[in-house]
Formats: structure tokens, sequence, C-alpha cells
């Protein structure tokens, strides 16, 4: 996996009002921890980051800090509800040829056998890997799979040096039939059916009507 340089800068102001300064300035408050050292605070360039993060489990070499540089995984990420954008960042170090876990991408190619349904289980599988050697998915071929067809995580094609970490019999994809649709002669025989007319209470006599 491709390294993503991004520059970074040291936090020395903290709480809400600094982090919405930040981000009117274009940049996204982080956290930098991992391997027993100190929590690091950042401000990192909004429209980098942005587009770093369209990679899955992409691969951050941060510059400008005190030491040098660090290689770093996002672990979460913040977004504003309503309109998207990155709020904040927690990033974790690791070092080259250390193992990880993360979740990958399943990505599927190819189309089934016409008449069935494909039930899609699992979008993403939890795998360890070299921290520098992430798969950016896994793909799985469904060309011509019928009615039955399964596809469970141990059928999964890893990349060298990549192991799974989940149930091998957990399903992450099989097809299934279309559900049976309603037939129209009964739908129409529902809609013709007749709705009995509401039955009028009789009112009550009046005392005179009682009375004669």
């Amino acid at each position: 996996m491709p390294e993503v340089k991004i520059a970074a800068e040291l936090r020395e102001e903290f709480g809400k009002g600094a982090a919405r300064r930040a981000r009117r300035e274009g940049r996204v408050p982080a956290v930098l921890y991992g391997h027993g050292t100190e929590t690091r605070h950042l401000n990192l360039p909004g429209h980098d980051v942005m587009l770093a993060l369209k990679t899955p489990n992409v691969l951050i070499r941060l510059e400008g800090l005190n030491n040098g540089s660090e290689l770093a995984l996002p672990k979460a990420v913040q977004r504003d509800v309503v309109k998207g954008f990155i709020e904040h960042v927690d990033l974790v170090l690791v070092r080259r040829g250390e193992k990880v876990t993360v979740d990958v991408p399943i990505q599927l190619t190819g189309e089934i056998f016409p008449g069935g349904v494909l039930d899609q289980q699992l979008v993403q599988v939890t795998v360890e890997a070299e921290a520098t050697n992430i798969p950016q998915g896994i793909e799985v071929d469904v060309e011509g799979m019928e009615v039955g067809a399964a596809v469970h995580a141990g059928d999964l094609k890893l990349p060298r040096g990549t192991t799974l970490q989940v149930d091998p019999e957990a399903l992450v994809l099989h097809v299934v039939a279309p559900q049976a649709e309603e037939l129209p002669e009964a739908a129409e025989a529902e809609e013709g059916a007749e709705v009995p007319a509401p039955v009028e209470a009789e009112a009550p006599a009046s005392e005179g009507e009682q009375a004669g």
C-alpha cells in the first residue's frame, strides 16, 4: 500500500473553541497515539485528510513532527452528521513489519446467473496483515453463481501474509430465490371486494314515544 504524506503541526490549543477555529481555517484536529508513546494532539490539512481517507486503511506518513516523520493508520473518524465533513481523526502509530488487525472491504465482480438474488451478509472482513501491506480490498467473483451457491469467510482468497480474523464459517454472501410475488388475480379480487355499508345504530326512542 502506498504511503500518503501529510504535513502535521502540533496543536497547543484545546477545547471546542480551538477545534472550531481550526476547522474554519481548513484544518482537522487529530490525536496520535500508540506504542506506549504520549498522546500527541495535531492539526492536519483538511483537504489532504479528506483525499487520504478515500482509501480504506490508508497508511499516512505524518511529517513535521518533533522527532521526524511517523507512520500511522486511521483508527476512528468523526464526521458532521449533516454536512459529512471530517471533524476529528484518531491515528495510531505503526511500524514497518508490524502486524495490525483491520477491516478490509469485500469487492464483488461478475454477475450471478439470472433468476437468483444476491444476498451479501458481509461488506467487509476482519484480517491481520502487515501495517505497510494491508490489502485495499478482497475480491469475490460471483460470475454465474446460481440459487443455493454461497461464499463463506474461509473461502476468501487472501493475499500472502494476510490471515483471517473471523469465523471461517461466517457467511459472506449467498444466492437466494426471489420472493414469490402476490398473484395479480388475488390482488384484483381484494381490490374489487365490496365493503359492507356501515350499520347505523337505531336512535333510542324519546320519552314521549315510549309513553305512546
